[in-house]
């Protein structure tokens, strides 16, 4: 079965992501902001990348490489092009993480926001594994309602991710990564329209 990212439009889905009632393009933007500040690294994956939303964010005295991962080209080609001030920098990867996690590079810190969701635990646990970096950053969506994609006039795009979303939380993936070394070192919770709110928890290996 084809991941349905790779069928989602980019345009529906950052349309989707910054209407008033969903706010979550610009919450995770904000967080992303805060994620990049936070550590001693030069180098940080980011999972997910979509569009490249919070690349404008890095801090180019600080990094010296930017991995970009996402399942689908077509998000990393506008990420480029939108971006291409980072230059050489900016490194675009595109690789299904759930079968192609061993593809992955190394590096210091790992953001993941809204993609463990997507993947699972124990992929997630794969994927750090197999990048080994100091810190992680994961942002999960809490929802009070049984729908976890908000309703708005995009909502039939995203039909097909019930068939890959998985229930995330929080304490449940605190237990996932410290059963692998890493232990939180920081929670925030960042409230959202229609109920919803973004939890961020950092990790360090220990």
């Amino acid at each position: 079965m084809e991941n349905p990212w790779k069928n989602i439009s980019l345009s529906d889905y950052e349309n989707h992501m910054k209407l008033d009632t969903v706010m979550q393009l610009q919450t995770l933007n904000t967080i992303m902001k805060k994620q990049l500040d936070s550590y001693p690294v030069d180098s940080v994956m980011i999972l997910g990348i979509a569009g490249g939303n919070g690349l404008e964010n890095v801090d180019t005295d600080k990094y010296n490489i930017v991995y970009g991962v996402d399942i689908n080209q077509e998000y990393l080609k506008e990420a480029g092009e939108r971006y291409c001030s980072l230059g050489e920098r900016l490194k675009l990867l595109c690789i299904d993480i759930v079968s192609e996690h061993d593809r992955l590079p190394c590096a210091e810190f790992i953001i993941a926001d809204l993609i463990i969701e997507y993947i699972g635990y124990e992929v997630f646990q794969m994927v750090i594994r197999q990048v080994e970096p100091k810190y992680v950053s994961c942002g999960i969506q809490v929802d009070t309602n049984e729908n976890f994609v908000s309703d708005s006039p995009y909502l039939h795009s995203f039909d097909g991710l019930n068939s890959i979303h998985h229930c995330i939380e929080a304490d449940k993936l605190s237990d996932a990564m410290r059963s692998i070394g890493y232990y939180s070192i920081s929670v925030e919770e960042y409230e959202l329209p229609n109920g919803k709110k973004l939890i961020k928890t950092d990790y360090m290996k220990k």
